[in-house]
């Protein structure tokens, strides 16, 4: 962040794409169970009207950059960036889905803790305005898909060249975690039915139903037949 802030383009890993990228490619053409984490940045589009580009894009950049050093330091993988959000996946294993839920849980408030006591304090200096996020988080089956292959011809000399697949996750878990953002209060997290039932008792005891009516949330689960629960983290500011 004081890099960024002081005109410096931040550092990016670009082995953390090459790595989602590869264990994606493991599931090219097939369905795949996933824990979905979405975050994004409150009140960006009221910031991109007040604040001009030199501001705005060290914020953003930053925050995508951290966000995911925080989700591989939790066994999750960068997925992609869509405007302010940042989409990330944990792989599960069908016999233990309690540790990718309770990975992706512990990984959210590891954010908004950094978001806070960490990048926070370094805006308020820069006289920039404080950063909100909010969390969505669910679990459920996906489609990995390729984009492009083969060879194409240079328009150098001519040449060869390969053009390298590009994998992207697609299907119902990915809509709903980014839907189900919309329901987190500023710096909260919001899980649905099948993560919080993976939770143990005490990262349970951090979530409560929440009450929303089937007029703005009318997501069955396919599972009870019921409304799909979600839950909302009670943590503390």
């Amino acid at each position: 962040m004081w890099k960024a802030l002081q005109r410096a383009v931040p550092e990016f890993n670009i082995s953390m794409v090459e790595e989602a990228q590869n264990v994606l490619e493991k599931y090219a053409k097939s369905k795949v169970t996933f824990v979905i984490l979405h975050i994004d940045i409150v009140g960006s589009t009221a910031m991109s009207m007040t604040l001009p580009v030199e501001r705005l894009a060290p914020m953003i950049q930053t925050f995508t950059q951290e966000m995911s050093l925080i989700i591989a330091a939790y066994g999750g993988y960068f997925l992609k960036y869509v405007g302010d959000s940042v989409l990330a996946f944990f792989p599960v294993n069908l016999e233990d889905k309690y540790l990718p839920c309770s990975n992706a849980a512990n990984c959210a408030h590891s954010m908004i803790k950094i978001i806070r006591a960490g990048l926070n304090p370094i805006l308020n200096e820069y006289d920039y305005p404080e950063m909100a996020v909010r969390v969505g988080i669910d679990m459920g089956d996906n489609v990995v898909v390729q984009y492009g292959w083969g060879t194409c011809l240079s328009a150098v000399q001519d040449k060869q060249v390969v053009i390298k697949s590009h994998f992207d996750i697609l299907g119902y878990t990915i809509s709903i975690a980014a839907k189900m953002t919309i329901f987190a209060k500023d710096n909260k997290i919001v899980i649905g039915q099948f993560v919080y039932d993976m939770l143990d008792d005490s990262q349970k005891s951090t979530f409560k139903v929440l009450p929303i009516g089937s007029k703005v949330w009318n997501y069955v689960s396919n599972n009870t037949g019921d409304i799909y629960s979600l839950y909302g983290s009670t943590l503390k500011k």
